[in-house]
């Protein structure tokens, strides 16, 4: 068995299962649903590919890469873009132009009941699901193979992922193929519990009456673009939350991988990187007045500078200064509630409600926790 991995230093990426020659490598969920490699022994022929393609650590391939990314605030020119993304459409202008040439755009969706996986699009219809924010971890298996599959057949491709995947990615593809592969990474806040999210879907349910028919992780037509309220939406009825938000951001129910993430700098595994661009006034107080959305925008690699060159026509996008974006999970990984391991176990054992009341913003806890800040509020 040559593949070695813990908790830590496996991002589920599925390099290493795609690029094994005999399949001797399964992607496994554990008590989370985050999916790890477990090898066949009678299988394994001991090559060593699995060890050599995992991108994971502090090596990752920068050969690519600018000293220093070129970085631009940008929003769409079409405000009906803007309207129905998450940020700014950045995305939108790249895989348009992927599209309008004949070529394949992946990036995250939806299987089954609102399951996170990445998948395959070739028009404007099918793209249009990997929009907007989904805080779940995608299933990526077979993914791989098949963007592998679309390059030798000579397509564009388009790949749109957190930067561990596109690391593992460009990893499993190699350098022959790398000509027609285009990569976006986003600003990875890391990527939460798949089984806590189905459950979390579940108790919405039950309390709606009904299964929800739509949804939207970060809903900014009815909040706007800084608020962040889930929004769930039945055949006959709607509800809004924020508890899912609330459990993100205490990263207790992150991957593990993510307190030790090697890609949380400026020296990104894509040739370009998108996400929200918190603090966008310092660079310019009129660029986003309206608060429809602003994308931060950084191109890392010479193809990403010429990609950009193509689609900026369709953009409105201002320099910006390094220091003027630098927003946590570009410096070093969040850490690891220190609660984590607890959760896990208690989820295990005794399922979502529970660690929803010990750890949410529901229950007698959360209360008590509210009513002591605001009596050390007035104490102070």
């Amino acid at each position: 068995m040559s593949i070695h991995t813990n908790d830590y230093n496996c991002s589920g990426c599925t390099a290493c299962a795609s690029v094994c020659p005999k399949n001797a490598i399964s992607m496994l969920p554990d008590a989370l649903g985050f999916l790890y490699p477990k090898v066949d022994k009678g299988r394994c022929i001991e090559c060593g590919l699995c060890e050599k393609v995992c991108s994971f650590n502090n090596d990752y391939d920068r050969s690519y890469n600018f000293d220093s990314p070129i970085i631009y605030a940008v929003r769409h020119q079409d405000i009906n873009e803007i309207e129905r993304s998450r940020s700014g459409a950045a995305f939108i202008a790249f895989s348009d132009y992927i599209l309008k040439h004949g070529g394949v755009v992946y990036g995250a969706g939806y299987e089954g009941h609102f399951r996170v996986v990445h998948k395959r699009a070739v028009n404007k219809t099918e793209r249009d699901e990997f929009r907007g924010s989904k805080y779940v971890q995608s299933d990526l298996n077979g993914i791989y193979k098949n963007v592998k599959v679309d390059l030798q057949a000579g397509y564009k491709v388009l790949f749109s992922g957190t930067p561990c995947q596109t690391a593992g990615l460009r990893a499993y593809i190699g350098e022959k193929l790398l000509d027609n592969l285009f990569l976006i990474d986003i600003v990875c806040h890391g990527v939460p519990s798949p089984y806590v999210w189905r459950d979390y879907l579940s108790n919405i349910e039950r309390k709606l009456g009904e299964p929800v028919m739509s949804l939207s992780f970060r809903d900014k037509k009815k909040y706007g673009w800084k608020a962040h309220y889930e929004s769930f939406n039945g055949q006959n009825k709607s509800i809004s939350t924020d508890s899912y938000k609330y459990l993100f951001y205490k990263h207790i129910m992150l991957r593990k991988s993510c307190s030790i993430c090697p890609f949380t700098n400026l020296n990104r595994p894509s040739d370009v990187t998108l996400g929200d661009y918190w603090g966008w006034q310092k660079t310019d107080k009129e660029f986003n007045k309206d608060d429809k959305g602003c994308s931060l925008l950084l191109l890392n690699t010479k193809k990403g500078v010429d990609w950009f060159d193509i689609v900026k026509n369709t953009l409105n996008f201002i320099p910006v200064k390094r220091e003027n974006c630098l927003q946590p999970a570009l410096q070093k990984p969040f850490p690891m509630h220190p609660h984590r391991n607890l959760f896990e176990k208690i989820y295990k054992c005794s399922g979502f409600k529970v660690t929803l009341l010990l750890w949410g913003n529901i229950g007698i806890l959360y209360r008590l926790k509210t009513l002591i800040n605001k009596l050390r509020r007035r104490l102070s």
